[in-house]
């Protein structure tokens, strides 16, 4: 088993996943050059968060157009685990793998605090050993994280059970007080149709050891890794 954390410049994120995997799991993990053009050999990939090419044009523009995403993007059309945290999400909205997009966040400015989550869809990858409904705590950082789409794009995605997380607030509530950045339908993570590819705006990678506050975005990886292995079996 060989996960992949793409590297793109200005990627601040990169680490944090790496570790995640590495010292949380004790799983073999390595960086991904953005120049690269293939990702063959790797069981999943983790676009990690940060600002890729400085964020110019528009959050995960230009990173949509790298060399190594457009063997990403290969690689989740033939069911490989893809994972986008924060800018990594946004990546993935820009190359339309994921429906969507982020925009500015309500207050318009830069959000940095925990938030909590509810797990709506638990049948992908990164779900798997949770439950539905499960509230999980991690934090975000984002100053385009508000998840927008038009109605019918939207509706599609909660009609197919394609919203993964909710923001919430303790009572699993999805309160207007509880989204912190104006997503539509308090939506903080997504899936693609066939679920192989997850977009969310929170951070598990700083929240996968309790000396970073939580340990709830272990969670995520641990699912990713008991489906690498299940389907290894």
């Amino acid at each position: 088993m060989k996960i992949a954390v793409v590297r793109f410049p200005g990627s601040n994120c990169d680490q944090d996943c790496l570790r995640a995997l590495q010292d949380g799991l004790e799983v073999d993990a390595e960086y991904l050059w953005h120049k690269e053009t293939s990702a063959a050999g790797y069981d999943a990939i983790v676009l990690p968060g940060g600002f890729s090419y400085g964020d110019y044009l528009r959050c995960g523009a230009i990173a949509a157009f790298s060399p190594v995403m457009r063997a990403i993007i290969e690689a989740a059309n033939h069911g490989t685990p893809v994972f986008g945290v924060c800018n990594g999400f946004q990546v993935l909205c820009e190359t339309g793998l994921l429906g969507g997009a982020l925009i500015r966040n309500r207050s318009l400015l830069f959000l940095c605090q925990p938030v909590v989550l509810k797990i709506e869809n638990n049948s992908t990858p990164f779900t798997r050993l949770l439950n539905e409904k499960s509230l999980l705590r991690m934090p975000i950082a984002h100053g385009e994280g508000a998840f927008y789409a038009d109605g019918s794009t939207l509706a599609e995605l909660e009609d197919n059970g394609q919203v993964v997380f909710r923001y919430v607030d303790e009572h699993g509530e999805a309160t207007s007080e509880a989204n912190p950045n104006g997503s539509m339908n308090n939506i903080a993570g997504i899936c693609n149709p066939a679920g192989n590819v997850v977009g969310m705006m929170p951070h598990p990678d700083r929240s996968w050891d309790r000396r970073l506050g939580s340990e709830d975005g272990l969670q995520l990886f641990k699912s990713l890794v008991e489906t690498l292995l299940s389907v290894a079996a």
